[in-house]
């Protein structure tokens, strides 16, 4: 039988949770959460996960990661992304890998690479700042990952490939994402980093 010490644990823990689940809503649905260009659409929806990932655990940064691949691959369906509806018009099933296993996969080692930094280094803001960083880098690098394996060789990327002047997948990563792209990966890590430090102040994981 639970204590009531673990008992309460697991009732704050779902708390927090469902907490950074309806965030993630909330910018899906007031458009908040992404940023869109002539190509990809850039996002801040990694920040709740990249919180949950570090606060709660990897499982828990799974999960938020889900929901955000969710609402990314809702946005391809409903429209509301012209880049992602193409892609889904392409290839569905592909659209779906690209937007949802991704992040879940990004949430997860997310998660991972907070309790490794955690073991290895002392410091507490290099261990969120770090961490951060790489759940921003690792979902544009999931992301792209997978358009280039279900989409690059598509008329519709190599569209952009000649636009671009990319001869190769990888000339096309660096092209297509660009600076702003790696602006998006700093801008996340800052805010993970900023808010996980205010929220390790007050809450135990």
């Amino acid at each position: 039988m639970k204590t009531r010490s673990a008992q309460s644990a697991k009732t704050l823990y779902l708390t927090q949770l469902a907490v950074l689940v309806v965030i993630l809503l909330l910018l899906e649905l007031t458009g908040l959460g992404f940023i869109r260009t002539p190509g990809l659409e850039f996002t801040i929806m990694t920040v709740p996960v990249i919180v949950g990932a570090i606060v709660l655990g990897p499982g828990a940064g799974a999960i938020l990661g889900t929901v955000f691949g969710l609402t990314s691959f809702w946005q391809c369906v409903s429209g509301k992304s012209p880049f992602g509806a193409t892609l889904l018009s392409i290839n569905p099933v592909g659209a779906f890998i690209t937007t949802v296993p991704t992040r879940a996969l990004m949430g997860l080692l997310c998660g991972l690479a907070f309790v490794l930094l955690r073991r290895v280094m002392k410091n507490r803001a290099s261990q969120y700042a770090l961490s951060s960083l790489a759940g921003s880098l690792l979902n544009t690098v999931f992301f792209m990952g997978a358009l280039v394996l279900f989409y690059y060789q598509t008329d519709f990327i190599q569209g952009f490939a000649k636009t671009l002047g990319s001869p190769n997948a990888v000339a096309f990563i660096f092209a297509f994402v660009g600076l702003q792209g790696l602006l998006e990966a700093v801008i996340c890590a800052f805010l993970g980093t900023v808010i996980v430090g205010a929220l390790k102040k007050y809450i135990k994981p």
